[in-house]
């Protein structure tokens, strides 16, 4: 009887261990990448295409400009185009931002102009992960495929913690019952 119970723990064990969480690396704007908006009435591409994703902790942002640089800012910061402190500034032609919590996120431009003609962002990180919804009405399908293309570059898994916080009460379980 010991030796089943132990059996049965380790699986237990080796399916906590080997559960992972999926992450996913966005490019800033899409196809388009990280740049000035072309017209007046592209003013806001960066936060439409924003609102056409989901963005969940543990994500990231490629940023890919030329010639550029990616600003993390307040709120405030944002509103006004400019900032003396920024949270994170960067001019490498790629840069990948973390997104760490959940919350807003206000990215600008760090060249003069760039900002006030729309090379500016915000980015809402979930709170919880939402089940899944059941499946649209069948009139509504062509619109909700265009809307779930989001521009990934890719998706990538890391371990969960808790699997070593389950392996530590399974090992103290299984040694005293043995």
């Amino acid at each position: 009887m010991g030796v089943q119970k132990i059996v049965l723990l380790s699986i237990f064990v080796m399916f906590n261990v080997f559960s992972l969480v999926s992450c996913t690396e966005f490019e800033a704007g899409g196809e388009n990448g990280w740049t000035i908006p072309q017209s007046s009435n592209q003013s806001d591409m960066f936060n439409q295409w924003a609102s056409k994703n989901r963005f969940k902790v543990g994500d990231t942002i490629r940023f890919k400009y030329k010639k550029d640089s990616v600003l993390v800012v307040t709120e405030d910061e944002y509103k006004k185009c400019q900032t003396t402190k920024p949270k994170l500034y960067s001019n490498h032609d790629d840069t990948v931002f973390k997104l760490d919590r959940p919350g807003l996120f206000y990215f600008i431009s760090g060249v003069s102009g760039h900002c006030e003609k729309g090379q500016k962002m915000i980015i809402k990180v979930m709170e919880v992960e939402s089940p899944p919804q059941s499946p649209p009405p069948s009139s509504s399908l062509a619109a909700s495929s265009t809307h779930k293309k989001n521009h990934a570059v890719r998706k990538t898994s890391r371990f969960l913690g808790a699997g070593l916080i389950t392996i530590s009460i399974l090992a103290l379980t299984v040694f005293s019952v043995v």
